[in-house]
């Protein structure tokens, strides 16, 4: 049975090519940014040679929204830890739902959204995790959002339209 050593060498290379660990306060901010929000990568491929993840952290201010923008082919998964969020996506940004602690958020690929923090006065801190190794994101300026977005519900057996 092998123990995974590298050439020449008499130690695992588990030790040093396994399971990392990455400090919260050891965050790189060095990654793609979008107005009105804090994003930090923790996984990525230059950090730990992640192949197909991204993974990171991401808070907004107290009432303030981030710019359109969407992750090109990425699938996004964004989960709540503290704080309200409110989604809006679409053409014109006329969907909306909101989410809490405790809640996930999936943004499909090339999806044009904008995060909201929804609290006036606490932060919005999210875990965020991405389809792919490298941060894609596309900053969208000529969007012109509609007034009163339509609130979608999250209706499934368990949850009923209000």
């Amino acid at each position: 049975m092998s123990d995974h050593t590298h050439h020449g060498e008499h130690e695992p290379a588990w030790k040093h090519d396994g399971v990392r660990v990455i400090k919260g306060d050891r965050l790189d901010s060095n990654t793609a940014q979008t107005p009105g929000m804090f994003r930090q990568a923790a996984i990525n491929h230059a950090r730990v040679g992640a192949q197909k993840i991204w993974a990171g952290t991401v808070s907004i201010q107290p009432d303030a929204k981030t710019g359109v923008h969407h992750h090109g082919a990425l699938e996004s998964v964004i989960y709540v830890v503290r704080g309200r969020a409110r989604m809006r996506w679409g053409d014109r940004l006329e969907f909306v739902a909101e989410a809490g602690p405790g809640d996930f958020i999936y943004v499909p690929p090339y999806v044009p959204h904008q995060e909201i923090n929804a609290d006036p006065n606490e932060v919005l801190e999210c875990v965020l995790v991405r389809s792919d190794n490298e941060a894609v994101v596309v900053n969208i300026t000529d969007v012109e959002p509609v007034e009163k977005p339509e609130t979608v519900y999250w209706v499934d057996p368990i949850h009923k339209h209000p």
